[in-house]
């Protein structure tokens, strides 16, 4: 069993259990090539195992008759030695919480793409693709920083410097070949079009459109544009950059699961690390359950999608359903999970869903501390919402998920994940931000982990981080045993003052003196932290 085109007409795939699609492959990719609709920037899982998806989904139950083409910008190795040799095919492993295993292929990519100005065939096809009538709507899954246009220091990247001066002729970097594609578009008629990140950040379309508007801001200021381009950028009736908020978990795709493809028969499963260290294999692994909710601005219309379960709404719903899930109902819980499951030694998520201190932590964080200050959306259920992450999804065991992987950045997540609620407590006239027990319980929990020890006194190295060497620093004199308060306090309190990183500034909130407390509990020696959350869990 080979994963190309050719293979796929052999009736074993079927006879293993695996769901095959049985729209006219062929027909699909023609009509996708010769008239695109959809494009998507960012090849890695969550776009194979979520847009894609869908995109065959639409195919199978008639709902369109058009693939999509995926563009990758970052690691150009993914679409030359993952997904030409296998026809743009991939496997899709979705694990349940029940046990059972779902195998589908899916053939809904059309054609791959690199985002390379500097290879004439690879940026000519995409500037065909832009310039197409047919052509609906951009998608994006390149993280956060994807949109970012500047360093850590708040300075111009050197590639986006160079290209504003140069104009949209041959950019190199990955929102200047972006934009110089909509100028494409721009100039063959000023074509509409919808730009929609589906990156899972707080208003992504805005963080697209900002970082799209500054070219085309700078090459008209530079004479590199006409002066209309800027004009045709802010226009929404022209070209769109909708709100979203996206929930799926994708994680590395895990041994176990390559095993279970291995006994089916399933050849040339070995992953793939490019020469950016990007790990990537023939198959993903994913949870069951999905969220996409989108503000349905579209100006050239859209595929069907919400025939396979896409809410499409006002930009004021999805802000809300993002406030809750990001703030509130998911993302806190798991960055919880990750900070305690770090300095317990926990190496699966699943895993701390069987400890019962820890799940009283995300419990009480979700619906007892969180739950008060959430806005429900009217589309989703906040209460349902937390029910299903606790209950279904972080404990579902057959997800390889891991809290070293949801620890990183956390420097970047706290002041959205946990500021946002203490935020809410501190305006409100019938809540006390006194009263939050537990959030404070994670901010210390980080100071905790920052020092790189874990419960047993060992060390353990901190998941990749932007702020992680200033944010050591702080801690870097604490050790295992510290017992005077005045030197810890002296040495933390101007961390958590930082609202950069909180949110808010702790002490003047009046939570700075409850994390030190908590923190010198955690600190005690070692088994410290496991009595710190019986005590308080």
């Amino acid at each position: 069993m080979v994963l190309n085109n050719d293979a796929l007409k052999d009736s074993v795939w079927k006879e293993k259990g695996y769901f095959v699609p049985s729209y006219d492959r062929e027909k699909m990719v023609a009509e996708t090539v010769a008239a695109p609709q959809w494009v998507h920037f960012g090849a890695g899982n969550i776009f194979r195992a979520f847009q894609a998806n869908l995109a065959q989904r639409m195919l199978e139950e008639g709902y369109a008759t058009k693939g999509l083409t995926v563009v990758e910008g970052f690691d150009y190795e993914i679409i030359e030695k993952m997904y030409r040799p296998h026809d743009n095919l991939s496997i899709l492993v979705t694990l349940k919480a029940d046990g059972n295993v779902e195998k589908s292929v899916i053939a809904s990519i059309a054609e791959s793409c690199i985002l390379d100005s500097a290879r004439a065939d690879e940026f000519g096809r995409l500037k065909e693709i832009f310039t197409a009538d047919s052509l609906q709507m951009a998608t994006f899954t390149i993280t956060e920083k994807g949109y970012s246009l500047v360093n850590a220091a708040g300075e111009t990247l050197p590639a986006v410097k160079e290209d504003f001066e140069n104009g949209p002729e041959a950019p190199k970097s990955y929102i200047g070949k972006v934009a110089a594609l909509l100028y494409a578009r721009y100039k063959a008629g000023e074509k509409k079009i919808a730009m929609v990140s589906t990156d899972n950040c707080s208003h992504n379309g805005d963080k697209l459109y900002a970082a799209v508007s500054s070219f085309a801001k700078e090459w008209v200021l530079a004479g590199k544009a006409d002066p209309g381009f800027e004009a045709y950028i802010d226009d929404e009736d022209k070209v769109s950059f909708p709100w979203s908020m996206i929930d799926k978990i994708t994680p590395r795709p895990d041994d176990s699961v390559n095993e279970i493809l291995k006994k089916d028969g399933v050849e040339e499963l070995e992953p793939v690390v490019t020469s950016m260290k990007t790990w990537v294999a023939p198959f993903v692994n994913a949870e069951e359950s999905e969220y996409l909710v989108i503000e349905d601005k579209f100006p050239n219309g859209r595929p069907a999608l919400e025939k396979v379960g896409v809410i499409f709404t006002e930009k004021e719903t999805v802000d809300k359903v993002e406030r809750m899930k990001v703030c509130t109902c998911l993302n806190p819980l798991h960055t919880a999970l990750a900070i305690y499951g770090c300095v317990l030694g926990f190496t699966k998520i699943s895993d701390e869903m069987k400890d019962e201190n820890l799940v009283k932590l995300v419990k009480e964080i979700g619906y007892v501390e969180g739950l008060p200050v959430v806005t429900d959306p009217g589309v989703i259920s906040p209460k349902e919402f937390i029910d299903t992450v606790v209950n279904v999804r972080i404990p579902n065991v057959f997800m390889p998920d891991t809290p070293q992987r949801i620890a990183c950045d956390t420097s970047q997540k706290l002041p959205i994940r946990f500021g946002e609620t203490i935020k809410a407590y501190a305006v409100s006239d019938t809540l006390d931000v006194n009263n939050l027990k537990l959030i404070p319980l994670v901010h210390a929990g980080w100071l905790r982990y920052l020092m790189g020890v874990n419960d047993e006194g060992a060390s353990f190295e901190p998941s990749p981080d932007p702020m992680l060497e200033k944010a050591q620093s702080y801690v870097k004199d604490i050790a295992l045993g510290e017992s005077d308060r005045n030197k810890v306090k002296a040495a933390v309190l101007p961390l958590l003052k930082d609202a950069t990183i909180f949110g808010v500034d702790l002490e003047k909130i009046g939570l700075s003196d409850r994390v030190i407390d908590y923190f010198m509990e955690l600190i005690a020696g070692t088994g410290a932290v496991r009595k710190t959350l019986q005590k308080y869990c």
